[in-house]
């Protein structure tokens, strides 16, 4: 039998749950708390396999609460119920010890399949946030891939240009000729394909080379 602690202080959320599971075999609500408080007393008391955690808690941050179960609680599973899908969220619940992340407009069959999935070890993420958490990776990813490599003294002239700065002025402040300015301005150009000063500070923007 899979014993269940549900966090959330929304009695229409904690009934609907309890609704969800009551026919389901081999899975039952053991106990239910409203407050980050009464679920550390219960789990004082109580072993539970699976721990249902809402994040909005009123008397601490869901992912706080997640830290202090993981601290003393290593093998209970922790399924985040929470109404926001942001990729920093979903990132730091993992982080903390998390195992599980759904949405509260969640159907009956994705929470039993959360339940089942988290209890084989592997990690559950709804479909929006594996979504969020996906293309995170893959901006990452095309930036490693496309950021060019400059040379110190480019990486200056990017800077400057970025700053509003003009060849001239450039030119002025590195005690460079007007030419050699040029040229690695031109060069900069070329290493990120850009046709404009415009895209090319774009560029190095979205790949974090300039703020």
């Amino acid at each position: 039998m899979v014993h269940i602690l549900l966090i959330d202080d929304h009695p229409l959320v904690t009934d609907g749950i309890k609704t969800m599971l009551a026919t389901q075999e081999g899975i039952v609500v053991s106990a239910a708390a409203k407050t980050a408080k009464e679920a550390l007393n219960l789990l004082e008391q109580s072993t539970f396999e699976i721990i249902l955690l809402d994040l909005s808690l009123p008397d601490m941050d869901g992912l706080v609460l997640c830290s202090e179960i993981r601290k003393n609680n290593q093998s209970s599973k922790i399924i985040a119920l929470t109404s926001t899908n942001e990729t920093g969220i979903i990132t730091q619940f993992l982080q903390r010890g998390g195992n599980g992340y759904l949405l509260k407009n969640m159907e009956r069959q994705e929470l039993i399949e959360a339940i089942e999935q988290v209890q084989l070890g592997k990690i559950y993420l709804c479909k929006g946030a594996n979504e969020k958490i996906l293309e995170q990776y893959r901006n990452v990813e095309v930036a490693t891939q496309q950021a060019p490599v400059l040379t110190r003294r480019e990486k200056e002239i990017l800077q400057l240009l970025n700053e509003g700065l003009t060849g001239p002025q450039i030119s002025k402040q590195l005690f460079l000729s007007p030419l050699t300015v040029e040229t690695h301005r031109k060069n900069l150009m070329q290493k990120f394909e850009a046709n404009s000063l415009q895209m090319l500070l774009k560029l190095a923007r979205q790949q974090r080379l300039i703020e």
